[in-house]
């Protein structure tokens, strides 16, 4: 057979370098968003949560909770369970998510008769809630203000509800029977799986004590 009667590479070739090199570019995703997307958000968190620290220092204006302003680190969240330390940001978008844990706007204030709704990262940027599932029932977590700081406890723990991303209810003042009215709930969100999915896992927890500062 001569040079120029070269066979055609045959059809399980051709399969298998396809296959590889489309491995190669999942890879490559992979490494940017779990590598130096994530050690990004890591040093933005980091400077958001400094800054949290200073408004939590300072006296509070008034001796009700004032919504802060959008986008600013206001808060600082603790849960001991799971080693987090994070600042809290006023709206649920992007740029919130990839500098800490971020607040529903549109949900109550800590301490109110309503829910307070956070969300945070098991995966990606940041993941200040990639334990989030570790969480118990009767777990502690904190939440502190310039005003107080309130102390709450799990109710249902994350790993035990899963719901898809439009169970809107989970952000309402009484989120299911589980609750009445005149409680203060704080919700906790995070995606259920480390692939994406439509899937979030959600815990909630209950008010037990207010420490004004």
């Amino acid at each position: 057979m001569t040079h120029s009667q070269r066979r055609a590479p045959s059809p399980v070739v051709v399969v298998l370098a396809f296959v590889l090199a489309l491995l190669l570019i999942v890879g490559a995703r992979a490494g940017w968003v779990y590598g130096v997307r994530h050690q990004l958000a890591t040093n933005a968190t980091g400077e958001a949560l400094a800054q949290a620290e200073r408004v939590v220092a300072e006296p509070a204006g008034g001796e009700v909770e004032v919504a802060p302003t959008l986008g600013e680190p206001s808060w600082i969240l603790e849960i001991p369970r799971i080693d987090v330390r994070v600042p809290v940001l006023a709206g649920a978008g992007d740029d919130q998510l990839a500098r800490g844990v971020a607040w529903y706007e549109t949900t109550n204030l800590p301490g109110e008769a309503g829910n307070v709704a956070l969300a945070g990262h098991r995966v990606g940027e940041g993941r200040p809630f990639a334990r989030l599932l570790e969480l118990q029932e009767g777990d502690e977590v904190r939440l502190e203000t310039s005003l107080a700081r309130y102390v709450y406890e799990v109710r249902v723990a994350p790993a035990a509800l899963t719901v898809g991303h439009g169970a809107t209810w989970v952000l309402d003042p009484v989120p299911g029977k589980d609750f009445d009215a005149h409680e203060s709930i704080l919700t906790l969100t995070a995606e259920q799986d480390l692939i994406p999915t439509d899937d979030l896992a959600v815990g909630f927890a209950v008010l037990k004590k207010k420490e004004l500062k």
